[in-house]
């Protein structure tokens, strides 16, 4: 039966939309060159909307690819209370991408450390300790690179947090060495809007996984400084773009951190003076 109504208008605006985030990643991926030949990449999969569209997008990607790679996902079951990975486990299993779903009781850990400590969040542990397990599962499966979901206003709300509460600039890179030199973090969605993101999951109908620990200790500093950039937003249409072009149109000679400066000094003769 041929769609009428709302739902007709709607499937053309989903396509556009899925067009716009997919180029959005694969100009990050290029430009920042976070895939490259014979990658084996471990893909975090929360259960979220944002990590699904990861996983979703990357898959479509290897089809047409200049380069070979391959994708392995990975779910962490945090053994949450009333926590069930069926549903990803299904969506998985007809996407035909190899997974993996590992069982860690950081729930627990997390619980009980913010209960001794009341000015604790969940957030800042449970994600070192997911963390931690990912970098472990990706060695163990031969990985050399984990691709998380985050997305351009996770940069921003970090950028924002960063400057606010820690007194100093730094956001999310689109890729890291961790510590140890053994594997590399990369985020392909990290110049993708979340609204659009939001779109994104609401089209293809991905079935996100509800979480108990995030979001459940009350207001935050990163659920305030999200209200400052939506009231920003209200003034400034493209404000987030703005900040998000502004992190990759830095001048290091005009701020104040001595070693920055010096740095760059040391280094400027080999950039093109920029326009």
């Amino acid at each position: 039966m041929p769609e009428t109504g709302e739902a007709a208008a709607s499937a053309p605006d989903s396509a556009r939309n899925r067009k716009k985030v997919s180029r959005a990643m694969l100009r990050t991926v290029g430009e920042y060159r976070l895939i490259e030949e014979g990658d084996r990449i471990l893909v975090a999969v929360s259960g979220g909307k944002d990590s699904y569209a990861l996983l979703h997008l990357l898959w479509a990607a290897r089809r047409k690819a200049p380069v070979r790679f391959d994708l392995i996902a990975c779910h962490l079951d945090q053994c949450q209370p009333g926590h069930d990975p069926a549903p990803l486990r299904d969506w998985l299993d007809r996407l035909g991408v190899p997974f993996e779903i590992v069982c860690e009781d950081t729930f627990s850990t997390a619980v009980s450390a913010a209960e001794r400590d009341q000015e604790a969040t969940y957030c800042r542990l449970c994600s070192r300790l997911r963390r931690g397990i990912l970098y472990t599962t990706a060695e163990r499966l031969g990985c050399g690179k984990i691709a998380l979901g985050h997305h351009r206003d996770d940069g921003l709300e970090t950028l924002l947090l960063n400057l606010f509460f820690a007194g100093r600039l730094q956001a999310m890179p689109a890729r890291y060495t961790t510590n140890d030199g053994k594997l590399e973090v990369i985020r392909p969605l990290i110049e993708c809007g979340e609204k659009e993101l939001v779109a994104l999951a609401a089209a293809e109908q991905y079935p996100v996984l509800p979480g108990r620990l995030c979001g459940s200790q009350g207001d935050s500093k990163r659920a305030a400084v999200r209200r400052l950039l939506d009231s920003l937003e209200r003034e400034i249409p493209n404000v987030r773009q703005v900040m998000l072009g502004a992190l990759k149109n830095v001048r290091p000679s005009h701020l104040l951190d001595v070693e920055v400066a010096e740095a760059w000094t040391a280094q400027a003769g080999n950039y093109l003076p920029r326009r």
